[in-house]
């Protein structure tokens, strides 16, 4: 008897976890780096990455221009070329989207206007449809911090409010970036 009453325990146990609701992470890598840049800026002939070396007052300016942040991970930036000239540049950033990072890269042209966005690398289970064309074509064309505001300069998408929300504050941070630091050297 006793060994009945342990295996309906442990029945009972096995079938209330199989209940137990399980989040499924989906980590997808969309485009190489490569790609990325080639996709933002095909008639660039190279890139050459370039040190992000802020001083305080730069990081101040910065962060009092992009305004509210969500965590970033890491911010590179890569110079584009075209003929030997500067065409503009190409950074990639990572923010946090709702539990995990989203890796996406932006495109500014030599006067600071976005040419294009794509997500590189997409790890939630939800908010996912920011890969749209139709979400990322929003940002084309945006130039200055003015016409980057989430909710009203680019819409959110139900179900990934979060995503929306945080990429959008991270162009804000790579466009005054682009304002502080590098304006002048392209």
């Amino acid at each position: 008897m006793r060994h009945r009453a342990w295996s309906l325990g442990c029945a009972g146990t096995l079938a209330g976890l199989a209940a137990a609701p399980v989040q499924v992470v989906v980590a997808s890598e969309y485009l190489s780096l490569e790609a990325a840049q080639k996709a933002l800026l095909p008639q660039a002939e190279g890139f050459r990455e370039v040190a992000l070396v802020l001083s305080d007052e730069q990081r101040n300016r910065v962060a009092a221009l992009a305004g509210p942040q969500p965590p970033h991970r890491s911010i590179r930036a890569f110079r584009a070329l075209q003929g030997g000239a500067p065409a503009g540049y190409v950074f990639v950033d990572e923010v946090i989207g709702k539990e995990d990072f989203i890796t996406y890269a932006v495109a500014l042209d030599a006067v600071g206007r976005v040419h294009g966005l794509e997500v590189l690398a997409y790890r939630e289970s939800h908010g996912g449809e920011i890969r749209s064309a139709a979400w990322r074509h929003q940002f084309e064309g945006r130039q200055g911090l003015g016409q980057l505001q989430v909710a009203t300069d680019i819409k959110n998408i139900a179900g990934a409010t979060l995503s929306c929300a945080h990429v959008t504050q991270g162009v804000r941070w790579l466009v005054a970036l682009w304002q502080v630091a590098l304006s002048g050297a392209t």
